[in-house]
């Protein structure tokens, strides 16, 4: 069993940074590969990003390269996802996610167990 849960969105501004965070927890929450997702009104919901579960590899999307990196601290057993240079698309829910194995999934399906998710709106 493995629960996730989201924090760290909220309102921000147009070009801001943000980070969100994921606390994993339960009997099998350690070695867990790792992946952000987002889903803006609408819309079907879509990778942002990933890692494996020492770190050591990580994976974007193309609309957020460049502004974004997820991070992980297997201490606390918690990812991260800092993004910058915000833009209005970026406004969505992101969710957490989780999967046993090494492999860095693009695709929902790939991932076993997700976060209530974490709601990032602009301002204007």
């Amino acid at each position: 069993q493995v629960q996730l849960e989201e924090s760290g969105g909220g309102l921000v501004q147009a070009g801001g940074s943000l980070r969100l965070s994921c606390a994993a927890s339960g009997r099998s929450s350690s070695n867990l590969a790792m992946g952000w997702f987002r889903q803006a009104p609408g819309k079907e919901r879509e990778f942002v990003a990933a890692i494996n579960w020492n770190g050591g590899y990580t994976s974007y999307a193309d609309p957020v390269k460049g502004r974004c990196t997820i991070s992980r601290d297997n201490v606390k057993n918690t990812v991260y996802l800092s993004m910058n240079s915000l833009k209005p698309e970026d406004t969505a829910v992101y969710y957490c996610a989780a999967a046993h194995g090494p492999s860095l999934s693009r695709r929902s399906d790939g991932y076993n167990y997700w976060g209530q998710g974490t709601q990032v709106t602009f301002s204007s």
